[in-house]
């Protein structure tokens, strides 16, 4: 993959802004409770029209033109969600159509929170692919995600956790020595039942039973799931430096999941990474799943942290249950 990096990124938040105040009173917990557990203030939830396809169009617009991309010059759309517009068709196929990008093959990915990781790799695997692109030698890689509509606003363990959002970068061709050193993934399918929702496929179809059994709401083991990341978080950041020959100490920034703010601040002393900025703007807009990782990045570069030739190191971590890691050196 070497030789293709991130050209511009872009994000977007709806504009409803849900106070700790408020989620709280609905899970039976106090703000302050909400604040000291995760390091959440507040979170965003989409309007009723909105879906995770227009929240992802406003993000990629935002990434593409960061990057000085039209969208006819897309060789790849890849959205990461685990809340799609619809079981099917693929909520990138909206996507495609929104931005006009027909010459683009557009499909979705879903591995829940590590879903950006996954797409960005699947993203960066086609254009390194000869001749794959078209000669359009761009890829649109999008996180969605609108977890609003399947929180159980009384379930404490994920109410206060979750919000609404989406991230997004294009990848493009990047000068000698910048760009994606590796990536790593992996799944630890026994531990699948910590996080999920039971109801809406096709081993449980959806029905007036399964609604009445709350079925259709998204759950998570929330002890278990801190264990899950306490334990293979540092094991990924060590593994994905340690394979690809770059030392913790000179990693320069740190974009993880921002999945906990307190949870991620109590694991950080044992990553190693000494040098590095980490950035958790995790307390303005909660854990936004597959969002959440390219929304830190685009706030961290908005802000002009990241500047040419630093080395950046993305991590996710997420059901099934998934772990995942992409290593870049900045600079377009």
């Amino acid at each position: 993959m070497g030789g293709i990096g991130i050209l511009g990124t872009g994000s977007y938040l709806p504009e409803q802004v849900m106070s700790n105040e408020v989620v709280g009173a609905r899970a039976g917990v106090s703000a302050e409770w909400i604040e000291r557990k995760t390091g959440i203030v507040e979170r965003r939830y989409a309007a009723g029209h909105e879906a995770a396809s227009d929240l992802a169009v406003e993000a990629a617009v935002r990434a593409l033109d960061d990057s000085g991309t039209d969208a006819a010059d897309l060789a790849w759309i890849v959205v990461a969600t685990s809340t799609p517009d619809h079981p099917q068709p693929a909520t990138a196929a909206f996507v495609q159509h929104r931005l006009g990008a027909y010459g683009a093959a557009a499909f979705d990915v879903n591995a829940v929170c590590s879903g950006f990781i996954a797409a960005l790799h699947t993203g960066a695997g086609l254009l390194a692919v000869p001749g794959s692109d078209g000669g359009r030698r761009r890829a649109l890689v999008i996180g969605s995600e609108v977890y609003s509509r399947i929180i159980d606003p009384a379930d404490r363990r994920t109410a206060p956790l979750f919000g609404d959002g989406a991230g997004a970068v294009v990848l493009g061709s990047v000068t000698e020595g910048r760009g994606l050193v590796g990536t790593a993934m992996r799944t630890d399918g026994h531990l699948h039942a910590l996080i999920g929702v039971t109801a809406g496929g096709s081993r449980k179809p959806a029905s007036a039973k399964t609604v009445d059994r709350g079925d259709h709401f998204f759950r998570m083991q929330g002890r278990e799931v801190r264990d899950f990341v306490v334990r293979e978080l540092p094991d990924v950041v060590a593994g994905t430096l340690a394979a690809f020959g770059v030392p913790a100490d000179e990693v320069d920034h740190f974009v993880p999941h921002q999945a906990n703010g307190e949870m991620l601040r109590g694991v950080l002393g044992g990553l190693g990474l000494t040098s590095a900025r980490t950035h958790l703007p995790v307390d303005r807009h909660g854990n936004t799943g597959a969002a959440s990782i390219p929304l830190a990045l685009d706030h961290a570069c908005r802000q002009g942290a990241v500047t040419d030739d630093e080395t950046v190191l993305l991590a996710g971590f997420g059901g099934g249950m998934t772990t995942g890691a992409v290593l870049l050196r900045w600079g377009r």
